[in-house]
């Protein structure tokens, strides 16, 4: 089976029909009847058919378990907590069809037991970045702590207080709230880090940080202990597509008038569909 990682899909159900013919296609061409298609995070929200891009999700992993899986992104959490009141919506959310949809409980059930990161034959799958003091079996297992909680009773207090930018940096003696909001905060949200490992999260829409600021994006540090595995991840539309021995970066701008983007994981070969441009473009996300 043949195995294809796709960028963030934004809402953008149209294009993401169209890549995942493109993937059937070119598996057939392989000589494989079957795909396996890992979804890196944000499938809603700034596209046009938050919706339908979610229903339709939710019903491929249903009819593909084992074969079609999505992360949780900062989109997806971020609709999660508007649905239950944790969040208030902004200006540029494009949830309302979903907020107002008869199936509109079990979207969002099926949404929040999605998990943060997958590991994949070496290949460590996230939406946005992993801490450099984690190395993959550690980054595996702080996720499932924050998918225990998210899945859970107390899910809905979770969310209320999962906001906010500190902790910056990761301690293994971290507890409690700012434990798990540490951990989402770098699964969901990092880009851009100071030298010595501390996330920073107001700059946004450029692939480096100020000139004499020092920021790096979190995948050049060093230290990271993810460097013996392939992570792959998306959130980050300035990047644009990344392929390196050891990283691979699929968020190519589908909703800013970009590309949607899946790579096979087998062979490193690209499939792309072009995107109108459904949200003028600032390299903010």
């Amino acid at each position: 089976m043949r195995t294809y990682a796709i960028g963030d899909l934004q809402g953008c159900a149209h294009e993401a029909r169209l890549l995942i013919d493109c993937i059937h296609d070119d598996a057939r061409r392989h000589g494989q009847t079957r795909s396996r298609i890992l979804f890196v995070g944000d499938l809603i929200n700034r596209g046009p058919d938050s919706l339908t891009a979610l229903r339709r999700m939710k019903a491929l992993t249903e009819d593909n378990p084992g074969r079609v899986e999505a992360l949780l992104g900062n989109h997806d959490l971020h609709l999660i907590a508007v649905a239950v009141g944790a969040q208030r919506t902004s200006r540029s959310d494009t949830l309302d069809e979903i907020l107002a949809a008869p199936d509109r409980d079990e979207l969002i059930q099926w949404l929040r037991h999605r998990p943060l990161a997958m590991f994949v034959d070496a290949h460590l799958l996230v939406h946005a970045g992993v801490a450099p003091q984690w190395d993959a079996a550690q980054t595996m297992l702080l996720a499932h702590e924050v998918e225990t909680v998210l899945r859970g009773e107390g899910w809905i207090d979770f969310l209320g207080a999962m906001y906010g930018n500190e902790p910056d940096q990761w301690d293994d003696s971290l507890t409690g709230m700012a434990r798990l909001r540490c951990i989402v905060n770098a699964l969901t949200r990092m880009r851009l880090c100071t030298p010595d490992g501390r996330m920073d999260f107001l700059h946004k829409e450029s692939e480096r940080g100020p000139e004499g600021s020092g920021l790096v994006p979190w995948f050049d540090l060093p230290q990271r202990r993810t460097q013996d595995v392939t992570v792959v991840f998306g959130h980050w539309s300035a990047l644009g597509l990344i392929l390196r021995p050891n990283l691979v970066g699929l968020d190519s701008g589908c909703v800013w008038g970009g590309k949607l983007t899946a790579v096979c994981l087998d062979d490193r070969s690209l499939l792309q569909v072009d995107c109108p441009e459904y949200q003028e473009h600032s390299g903010k996300k």
